[in-house]
């Protein structure tokens, strides 16, 4: 607008040619993206949540100048699993990591079934988020657990990151000056952030705490210890660590701003499974280990300055395999070649959007894990095998033991193999309508068998 006095042929050129320079400049620089993922921190043990005695102020401060996802979920109900679907995009039944080591932990006499075998790896054929992302010109760091590996095919360095650094401080519950490493990984991931500025980046800040056994700062214990318990959470050292790895979020935040990059860079704040038994949920029934709510529900918040409205609140299903073809579009990436995700973008939320285009996500756990959870169907086990569809308000759980061994469909009415919930009005999962919305219920079994067709899900078989 200055030279419109003195207005040229060349002056009209010079200023298109700037101005294409400009927007060239502004495409090339994609968004940075940095990913904290918290370990067993469940979805009510965030101050935005309710929390009645933890505190988080930062992750709260974040919530604030975001969007809350408020129907968030793992893709599995613990660590690994969780982390396998969030890495390659898929769900459980295509990589086949389906918990922590084996699928038959507990007393083999009291299972009926024989659970799938489980892969406590992600195999190196699968391209990762960061594969993806490296190939589009983002330079990848990991900091903190890892958790996918067998060999050194299956190493963070070898499946995307070009840095990858972890520790963890695990010598026992108590205090220590670096609870989990927190501190250190933070410190890693900051220096990273702060060597790679001038280039587009993927951050992968994965921290071990408040993975038992859980440490803090003495500080932090101090400031808890002799606070009145709350009715629902009260321990002052699961309080420490969480206080500690709040004040490690407002650390990276301040690293982005201090270099100016703020405004072009997305943060995802989130948990890979449900709280622990030792946090009560409620009113979310279960824990960390369980398909019921709190084993997979989990906090989940997206800041993106200029793109996401502060304070606002979504309340879509969404699940972790929905990251990687969240970040692939914030990228402006295309999915890699061979490529078949599971998961949706989730942009168009995040830029006002009520809707996406599935109609429903899933989980499939065909094994056993032992140690009953609070209000769990089981008094011997955190899960049987089990596989789960939700569907707009509703979820629906059909346990294979009943399904396969006691008349399946025939006996549907009578052989407890499924339990249907309407979530928005029952969130803590006590009225099964399974018996009362029998339509509703054969609809959501029927969309859930014909998803183990599509990814050709492995069921458990019967014992010898």
């Amino acid at each position: 607008m200055l030279f419109r006095p003195l207005v040229t042929p060349f002056l009209v050129f010079a200023s298109l040619l700037f101005s294409s320079i400009i927007l060239s400049a502004a495409e090339a620089r994609k968004p940075n993206i940095v990913l904290i993922f918290a370990d067993d921190l469940g979805w009510k043990d965030v101050g935005y949540q309710g929390t009645d005695f933890y505190e988080t102020p930062n992750i709260d401060r974040l919530a604030k100048s975001g969007m809350v996802f408020t129907n968030a979920y793992a893709g599995g109900a613990n660590c690994q699993p969780s982390r396998a679907c969030l890495m390659s995009g898929m769900y459980t039944p295509r990589h086949e990591v389906y918990a922590v080591d084996s699928t038959e932990r507990g007393p083999k006499d009291k299972m009926r079934m024989t659970p799938v075998p489980n892969k406590s790896y992600l195999e190196s054929r699968f391209v990762t988020i960061a594969e993806a992302l490296q190939a589009n010109g983002y330079v990848t760091g990991h900091f903190g657990k890892w958790h996918l590996s067998r060999d050194k095919s299956t190493l963070p360095q070898a499946q995307g990151f070009d840095v990858t650094f972890d520790k963890n401080n695990n010598s026992g519950k108590g205090i220590t000056e670096d609870p989990k490493a927190v501190d250190t990984l933070t410190t890693a991931a900051c220096e990273f952030v702060d060597q790679y500025r001038d280039k587009p980046f993927f951050v992968y800040l994965s921290h071990h705490a408040i993975h038992s056994p859980h440490q803090t700062t003495q500080a932090s214990f101090e400031r808890f210890k002799d606070k009145p318990p709350g009715q629902q959470h009260r321990d002052p050292h699961y309080a420490g660590v969480l206080y500690d790895l709040d004040a490690s979020v407002q650390v990276v935040l301040d690293k982005i701003d201090s270099l100016g990059l703020a405004d072009n860079t997305v943060v995802v704040f989130t948990s890979d499974n449900g709280g622990i038994q030792q946090s009560s949920q409620e009113p979310l029934r279960g824990s960390k280990g369980c398909y019921y709510e709190g084993g997979i529900r989990v906090p989940f918040i997206v800041h993106w300055p200029g793109t996401v409205k502060p304070e606002s609140v979504c309340n879509v299903p969404t699940v972790n395999v929905d990251l990687y073809p969240t970040f692939l579009d914030i990228a402006q990436s295309e999915v890699p070649e061979g490529v078949e995700l599971d998961g949706e973008s989730l942009v168009p939320l995040l830029c006002g959007g009520t809707s996406l285009q599935r109609e429903s996500v899933f989980w499939h756990f065909p094994g056993y894990l032992n140690a009953a959870v609070n209000r769990g169907r089981d008094p011997v086990f955190r899960t049987r095998p089990t596989s789960v569809i939700r569907k707009g308000d509703w979820k629906l759980h059909l346990f294979h033991e009943e399904w396969l061994l006691d008349g399946g469909r025939e006996k549907i009415d009578t052989n407890n193999c499924v339990e249907l919930y309407n979530i928005k009005g029952d969130i803590g999962e006590r009225n099964n309508l399974a018996a009362v919305d029998k339509r509703k219920r054969d609809e959501l079994l029927d969309d859930l068998l014909d998803w183990f067709n599509k990814t050709e899900a492995k069921l458990p078989t019967e014992r010898p």
